[in-house]
């Protein structure tokens, strides 16, 4: 009997050892987002992911993120993504060149050029390692918006950040996410915010 509950003692032991090695070694996400309640997503068959603004030092950055934001897209299997060639030749076609602050009429004039119902456009404010004491980590922050092509108001958009270095990494060395996690991380969370409705 005595060894039972001692075995049973070094079962929630090892239990919270591994719940605090699970949840220590990981980057946590915050973030906020929005969704208009009056929309109808279900009328978004077909979608443009724009070319996103970098704010970050990396100048890669931002065709990265929007290269996982589509293929993001395209797994939930919910909508269609034009082609990115297509969508460059038709901000070409249609002579725009800012994508961060489109009036009504330009959203409109990609809605009929493509034949999609919405566009995405986004932001990477942050995308890098960044130092926490002894060790480095990745911290990434990205901002995406869709806006309807037709009525040109935006119904969803969502802020992301993902980094740091958890608690086994600080203290006791074990590894943090790669940058190539984080950013995947954080993509795949900002879009699933999109069919949480």
């Amino acid at each position: 009997m005595r060894s039972l509950r001692r075995c049973e003692r070094y079962l929630v032991i090892l239990l919270f050892l591994a719940s605090v090695l699970v949840s220590g070694c990981a980057s946590t996400t915050t973030g906020t987002f929005h969704i208009s309640e009056n929309v109808d997503f279900s009328y978004i068959k077909r979608v443009a992911v724009l070319p996103f603004e970098n704010l970050s030092d990396d100048k890669n950055a931002a065709e990265i993120v929007r290269q996982l934001v589509i293929s993001e897209l395209l797994a939930s299997g919910l909508v269609e993504v034009v082609y990115s060639g297509d969508v460059m030749a038709a901000l070409k076609r249609l002579n725009i060149k800012e994508t961060t602050s489109l009036s009504t009429r330009q959203l409109r004039a990609i809605g009929k050029d493509l034949n999609v119902q919405a566009v995405i456009v986004g932001t990477v404010e942050k995308y890098g390692e960044v130092r926490m004491g002894t060790i480095s980590a990745p911290e990434v922050t990205i901002t995406l918006m869709m806006a309807e092509t037709e009525a040109g108001s935006i119904i969803w958009s969502v802020t992301k950040t993902r980094g740091g270095a958890g608690f086994m990494a600080r203290h006791f060395g074990a590894r943090p996410e790669t940058l190539s996690e984080t950013t995947l991380r954080v993509v795949r969370d900002a879009v699933q915010t999109l069919y949480s409705y």
